[in-house]
């Protein structure tokens, strides 16, 4: 089955929606790194239900009016990447876990370099909250999506960062947002 995308602007910046089927594949960013998340053969979306609604929980979680979403998601990934993935889909709003946090939720203690790099291939950024994950010492750490757009999502969300990270790193406000 091939996947369909839509480009949509954010405040964090474009992202791209992917489908396969009825279920949410990716959102991938506007400057991904090549090969970060494979997937097949694509085309543009022409009426795909499942973008159509995440779109709109992505512009309600951006409003502040949303913070779970309701999506059916199709990972593609390693067993483990799944477990990952899984993992950081029971991260509530508003807080953060570990790198080392979910290696002992994944059954897998030491694993908490394998786990970084599953989470640095998570294909359902924001959803699937990956800049949710931080390092123990509280300071961000890699993301997909650039560090000021991670602390633009945790800001969002009512987290306290350290105060290392100042406002002039953030990202533009939600006014002028395309969504």
């Amino acid at each position: 089955m091939t996947f369909t995308y839509r480009f949509v602007d954010s405040p964090v910046g474009r992202l791209k929606l992917v489908a396969k089927g009825e279920c949410l594949a990716a959102i991938l960013w506007e400057h991904e790194r090549a090969n970060r998340v494979l997937l097949g053969e694509m085309a543009e979306d022409r009426g795909s239900e499942i973008i159509h609604r995440a779109q709109a929980q992505l512009a309600e979680y951006f409003a502040g009016t949303r913070n779970r979403f309701e999506l059916a998601l199709d990972f593609h990934g390693t067993d483990f990447q799944k477990k990952v993935w899984q993992a950081l889909l029971t991260i509530p709003f508003g807080e953060t876990r570990s790198y080392r946090e979910i290696a002992v939720q994944v059954g897998n203690p030491a694993a908490v370099r394998a786990v970084g790099a599953a989470n640095g291939r998570n294909p359902i950024s924001i959803v699937a909250p990956c800049h949710r994950v931080i390092g123990s010492s509280g300071a961000l750490t890699g993301f997909a999506g650039g560090l000021s757009a991670k602390q633009w999502l945790l800001t969002l969300e009512g987290h306290r960062l350290p105060a290392s990270y100042t406002q002039a790193q953030a990202l533009p406000s939600l006014q002028g947002s395309l969504f």
